[in-house]
């Protein structure tokens, strides 16, 4: 099953210059984006990431472990799938980022195991001057990300300071 793809508002190649991340003024509310790279997550970056992170949950780390749990197998830490997904957004559309504001309403909904592969899609929920800092405004994003088969498994708001173009 391939997920449905909502409207897409391209690149505008005459909006980059030398940088080649995106603008300010290059988001308007209700823009979506469906990020370009996708990653398989493997069983080697779920116990590293868990290992470094210092969860050791057995439903992580543990394969014989997680054989008697509900889904009969290790389950990818939801951390790492949040760090795959913010690595997608950040440098398909957030590359010029000056600060990250703030997450909002995290919500992870369906299990990722190894050998998933995460998509992500974004959605711009509100572009604004910032009222302290000329030349810079917020970006407001609603990403989802999802698995190979269409099923959404992660889902959080995300605000960020992002330069004018011409600051």
């Amino acid at each position: 099953m391939s997920p449905s793809k909502p409207a897409v508002r391209p690149r505008q190649p005459g909006a980059r210059s030398a940088n080649p991340g995106l603008f300010l003024e290059d988001f308007q509310p209700g823009d979506v984006y469906e990020h370009r790279l996708g990653r398989t997550v493997t069983e080697a970056d779920n116990i590293q990431f868990s290992l470094l992170t210092v969860n050791t949950s057995p439903l992580h780390c543990d394969s014989f472990a997680a054989r008697s749990t509900e889904f009969g197998k290790p389950l990818v830490n939801s951390l790492l799938t949040l760090a795959i997904v913010a690595g997608i957004v950040s440098d398909d559309v957030l590359f010029n980022t000056i600060a990250n504001l703030g997450w909002n309403s995290i919500k992870t909904s369906a299990p990722v195991f190894p050998g998933d592969t995460i998509y992500a899609r974004s959605t711009v929920k509100d572009v604004r001057p910032s009222r302290s800092r000329p030349g810079q405004g917020i970006v407001t994003l609603f990403t989802e990300a999802y698995k190979q088969d269409g099923t959404v498994v992660l889902s959080y708001e995300k605000s960020n300071l992002m330069p004018a173009r011409n600051r």
